[in-house]
């Protein structure tokens, strides 16, 4: 039973050794400096549950830092991988050119967003909010509209924020890496003050008779 706990122990030690490392290791390829950028690269690698050698790959062939997320999200909807998405890309297609190309149409980059008060969300809303939902499939976006809607849902559906508050944060100019890392923030601070007031209470509760 000793032995079995050891190595048990011993096995999560490395498990550990090895997640530093490969974080480690995108952070060196990547040549990355900034914290935010790091952790914005993370945060896509965590929701769509991509290794970190995919990131750089990705990353290396010079694609920008806002449309990393949508060859993921592309290739999670084609069901191919982020190469064949990516090949297309370097291939000189456009995003839209690329979503149509496996039979997808502009609906999958539909968020639900209840306030829009102009750029950069103003235009791509309006196709949506003007046409019928069977007459989507008929909308042509461009590339800066998808690049929007698909870091959009990224960040809100990964740091569990509405899109509104998103969208609030890129009307005053905010770009997707500043406004993960500003959420992020936020989050830690409300999951500690959560975790602080439990202590208190925990601790107020245990004193009484």
């Amino acid at each position: 039973m000793v032995h079995v706990k050891f190595f048990g122990c011993l096995l999560l030690a490395c498990l550990l050794v090895v997640g530093s490392s490969a974080k480690a290791d995108l952070r060196a390829a990547l040549s990355i400096t900034d914290g935010r950028v790091s952790s914005f690269y993370l945060a896509i690698g965590d929701h769509y549950q991509v290794p970190e050698k995919q990131i750089i790959l990705v990353k290396k062939k010079e694609i920008p830092d806002d449309q990393l997320a949508v060859v993921f999200y592309l290739a999670r909807r084609a069901n191919v991988t982020p190469a064949v998405i990516l090949d297309l890309r370097l291939d000189g297609k456009t995003w839209m050119e690329i979503t149509t190309h496996f039979r997808l149409t502009a609906e999958i980059f539909y968020v639900d967003i209840q306030k829009v008060s102009g750029p950069p969300y103003g235009k791509a809303h309006g196709y949506f909010k003007n046409k019928k939902r069977k007459e989507w499939a008929s909308i042509r976006l461009a590339d800066v509209d998808i690049v929007n809607l698909v870091n959009l849902r990224f960040v809100s559906e990964h740091w569990g924020y509405s899109p509104d508050e998103i969208v609030k944060m890129r009307e005053q100019g905010q770009s997707f890496i500043a406004i993960s890392d500003k959420v992020k923030k936020e989050k830690a601070a409300k999951k500690d003050k959560k975790t602080n007031n439990s202590d208190k209470t925990g601790s107020k509760g245990k004193g009484k008779k």
